[in-house]
């Protein structure tokens, strides 16, 4: 059955800031610690999709908890001036006009594990916020992503919406949410027996076509 709505990741599925924001977070490890390790963009692709204080968990373990998590807010609020203040071309080819085509058909959504303000950088780093009708982030809830999924849907009075996301995560999180999900496989990671496949995400267009 062709969906009512498309809830869309970002990371990985929409665009690619992983070599600003190890450039971001890298300035902050070494202005403002004496820790030796460095971030690189692969190692993100691999850390992006968990909650930060994950990432802060997985990341910096040997520190103590509440050190840890304020060099991630730091991180955080790094990233968020160095990807405003990028001329990188950081969204996956065709995806701006995409979104565009698309929100003529479908109403959408977005759904990410990232910090408060991610979501809405990225709306005004592309111009894309009139596209999209509502976005929800744990950074504002708490909730991880199958919740906050849930609570994009009830609110917005989703019958049938369908998660597109590019790792195993995203399609645990549909799961849990009782949807569909497509995966983007050019994105950061495989997935077992998703419902849909992307192989760009300009093929979105023609997925659900009768």
């Amino acid at each position: 059955m062709k969906p009512d709505s498309i809830i869309l990741d970002i990371d990985g599925t929409l665009w690619d800031s992983t070599p600003v924001v190890a450039e971001a977070w890298n300035n902050v490890i070494e202005t403002t610690s004496d820790l030796t390790f460095r971030f690189t963009p692969e190692a993100l692709t691999q850390l992006f999709g968990h909650p930060m204080y994950e990432i802060a968990d997985l990341t910096f373990s040997y520190l103590p908890a509440q050190e840890r998590y304020a060099l991630m807010d730091r991180c955080c609020d790094e990233e968020h001036a160095y990807l405003l203040a990028s001329r990188r071309e950081l969204l996956y080819p065709q995806v701006a006009d995409t979104v565009r085509e698309l929100s003529r058909e479908y109403r959408l959504f977005i759904v990410s594990n990232c910090q408060c303000g991610y979501i809405e950088l990225f709306l005004e780093k592309t111009g894309l916020g009139g596209c999209i009708t509502d976005f929800e982030c744990p950074g504002n809830t708490g909730l991880g992503k199958g919740a906050n999924i849930r609570l994009v849907m009830e609110r917005n009075r989703l019958l049938r919406p369908v998660y597109v996301g590019d790792i195993e995560g995203d399609r645990a999180a549909a799961k849990e949410a009782g949807i569909p999900f497509c995966h983007a496989a050019y994105g950061f990671g495989r997935v077992e027996d998703p419902d849909y496949v992307i192989r760009k995400f300009s093929d979105l267009t023609t997925l659900f076509s009768d």
